[in-house]
């Protein structure tokens, strides 16, 4: 049945991106530089696609050309920033909080939206994106009034913020791409944008004495993170919403916390405490009051 395979690929694509946080967390504990992690990983999984999407960059050069700025601007927030982001914030906070964040990302495109005037937004979603601040803001103060009064907050979480808002901006600018191209060649064309963006972050690394140690665990590390997060997940979510529709599919991104909270429980001994929960419930209100419509009479 065509929908049971598409929710099978959405279990699995979230599945695969919540791997991506414990990976993240794991390659911290052996001190693999964050940004070093990141040049290496889009660097292999360029390498990668390149067989499979080398004829059709060619077929379809004039439209990549045509739309350089879009494609730039796609590769920097996603590739180039985002998983900077990510990675730097594990090293400071937990992956629980990490991928609650992340939860938020559909009221902070609809706030974009709005901002960028690409899409309309109603009274809900706007009900939506304050209850969702609310639930960052019981997160990230531990539901302590100290902390928000003293602005003493966790560095990671500020980080991951950052990196939330920059998939935010990736999101939006999707929402403007007027051309197409098949999916692998759009996110090699991205990847290649991203790697430009990234490499000066990976000398910069590298410059404060930073550098990263090839060993079997870095290797294992980059194959799963190119072979898995990187293209499966892109591979299954496209797949699936092909079948079932983007708003349906969308409802599963909420299996993203879920997954990597069991996960980082088991593996890293973290604690989901009263405060995540709080969070995760005031997050997944305004996930779902932002995509409530307004009906006409």
């Amino acid at each position: 049945m065509p929908n049971t395979k598409a929710y099978i690929m959405l279990v699995c694509a979230t599945l695969f991106w919540s791997g991506n946080f414990m990976v993240g967390k794991f390659a911290f504990l052996e001190n693999i530089p964050p940004l070093s992690l990141v040049f290496y990983r889009w660097s292999l999984v360029w390498l990668i696609l390149l067989p499979f999407t080398f004829k059709e960059i060619l077929k379809h050069k004039n439209t990549i050309l045509n739309n350089l700025p879009l494609l730039f601007f796609l590769g920097f927030t996603s590739v180039g920033l985002f998983n900077s982001f990510t990675y730097l914030s594990l090293i400071h906070t937990q992956v629980i909080n990490s991928t609650l964040f992340n939860t938020a990302i559909p009221a902070v495109i609809i706030l974009l939206c709005f901002l960028f005037k690409i899409e309309k937004t109603n009274k809900f979603q706007i009900l939506g994106l304050i209850i969702s601040v609310l639930g960052i803001l019981s997160i990230i103060t531990k539901l302590d009034i100290e902390i928000f009064l003293s602005l003493n907050f966790n560095k990671g979480d500020i980080i991951m913020i950052g990196g939330v808002i920059t998939w935010g901006i990736y999101s939006t600018l999707l929402k403007k791409k007027k051309f197409t191209l098949p999916l692998l060649t759009l996110v090699h064309v991205i990847c290649t944008f991203g790697l430009i963006c990234v490499f000066p972050q990976f000398l910069y690394e590298f410059s404060q004495g930073q550098i990263i140690e090839f060993n079997t665990n870095l290797f294992y590390i980059l194959i799963f993170l190119a072979l898995f997060p990187s293209i499966g997940s892109y591979y299954c979510w496209a797949g699936a919403v092909g079948i079932i529709g983007a708003n349906r599919a969308g409802i599963f991104l909420s299996l993203i916390p879920l997954f990597s909270t069991i996960m980082a429980i088991s593996f890293f001994n973290e604690r989901f405490q009263f405060f995540h929960l709080i969070g995760a419930i005031l997050i997944i209100i305004g996930l779902f009051l932002s995509n409530k419509e307004i009906k006409n009479a």
